[in-house]
Formats: structure tokens, C-alpha cells, sequence
């Protein structure tokens, strides 16, 4: 038969643990404001932190775009500037013809009077001095001939060609040791070429 025993706590109430300490609520309630203030710096600080990133990033894209932009206007401006030059210069070339064909339809002895200006003074030991030029500009370039004769000391024999294949306002003027020679579409040809090296120079491509 069992034995019935008396329960018995095995504790020492004499000694009892310390009870736990409790937090005053201002000492609780200062240590939650410190943490939401703590979080607020953190927060504010990480907000403009993002804020900034954000902006430097939409500035540097503004500031492409500017550049972008800039550049293509530079780009236009030169473009049309060649443009412009190209134009210009082809209508100067253009006028140029125009003017000068009616400077010699108007007086076509001008040129080849200048040209024997030009030589006559150094003529003076040359025993002779041809003048070939059209047909209908021989009584006038003799004329024209026989008085620079008079003051420039030239005393050799004057010869005055027609040749019908020379243009009106052409011509040649030959004596024993030299010549020159008057052809406008010689002329007109070293013209274009120097048009084109200076639009050529500066980028321009001619227009047909």
C-alpha cells in the first residue's frame, strides 16, 4: 500500500528574487522622441540625398540636351552659311559674265587697247608688232595702234589681222621675242576654277 507524501515547496522564500525594475513613463516617453528623431534626421537626410540624385541626374540629361540642341543649331548656322556663300558667290560669278559679254558688246576694243597699252612702252627696240583680233575691230585697233605709237617711242611696223575665228573682243598681240593674248573664255575658265577653289577651301560644294 502506498505511502501518501506531504508536498513541500523547495524554495527559499526567504530569499526572494529582486523584482523587476519598471521604466518611469517620462524616461519612456523621452527615450520615443529620441528615436523618432533620430529617425527623422535619417529619413530627412536619405530623402534629400535622393532628391539631390535625382536632380543632378535630370540636370545632366537637361544639360546634354542643351548641348545637343546648341550643336545642331551651330550645325544649321554653318549649313546655311555655306548655303548662303555658295549662292553668293555664283551669283557674283553670274553677274560678272552678264557685265562683262555687255562691256564688249558695248565697246569691244577696250580690252585689246589696254592689253597694247600694257606692252607698247617696252616695244621700242622690236621691229615690228602684230595685232590680230575680228575683222570688224581692225580700222579701230589700227587707229587706236597708231596713236600710242605717237607717245610711247615705238617705231617698228605695225601689222593689223583680221582672223574671222577669234571672238569679237579677242585678240593676240605678237612681236619677235613675245606676245599676249586676249580670250575670255580662258578667262572665264581660270575664273570658275579659283570659284571653286575657294568654296572648296571652305567647305562648299558648287552648285551645277
Amino acid at each position: 500500500m502506498s505511502v501518501a507524501h506531504k508536498f513541500t515547496f523547495d524554495l527559499d522564500l526567504a530569499h526572494k528574487p529582486p523584482a523587476s525594475k519598471t521604466m518611469p513613463e517620462s524616461e519612456f516617453e523621452q527615450m520615443v522622441a529620441a528615436a523618432r528623431e533620430e529617425g527623422y534626421r535619417q529619413g530627412l537626410a536619405a530623402g534629400q540625398s535622393s532628391v539631390e540624385a535625382q536632380s543632378a541626374t535630370a540636370l545632366a540629361k537637361s544639360a546634354e540636351k542643351l548641348a545637343n540642341q546648341v550643336a545642331q543649331m551651330v550645325q544649321t548656322i554653318e549649313d546655311y552659311e555655306k548655303l548662303h556663300l555658295g549662292q553668293s558667290v555664283g551669283l557674283a560669278a553670274s553677274v560678272g559674265r552678264k557685265l562683262a559679254a555687255h562691256l564688249i558688246a558695248r565697246e569691244p576694243q577696250t580690252e585689246l587697247a589696254a592689253l597694247l597699252s600694257e606692252c607698247m612702252a617696252s616695244l621700242e627696240a622690236a621691229p615690228h608688232l602684230v595685232i590680230r583680233c575680228h575683222p570688224d575691230l581692225c580700222d579701230a585697233m589700227k587707229a587706236i595702234a597708231e596713236e600710242r605709237m605717237k607717245v610711247s617711242g615705238f617705231a617698228g611696223r605695225l601689222i593689223v589681222l583680221g582672223d574671222p575665228e577669234i571672238r569679237m573682243g579677242d585678240g593676240r598681240l605678237e612681236w619677235a621675242d613675245g606676245g599676249l593674248v586676249r580670250d575670255i573664255n580662258a578667262i572665264s575658265s581660270e575664273i570658275n576654277t579659283r570659284i571653286s577653289a575657294y568654296l572648296a577651301a571652305r567647305g562648299v560644294e558648287q552648285g551645277d
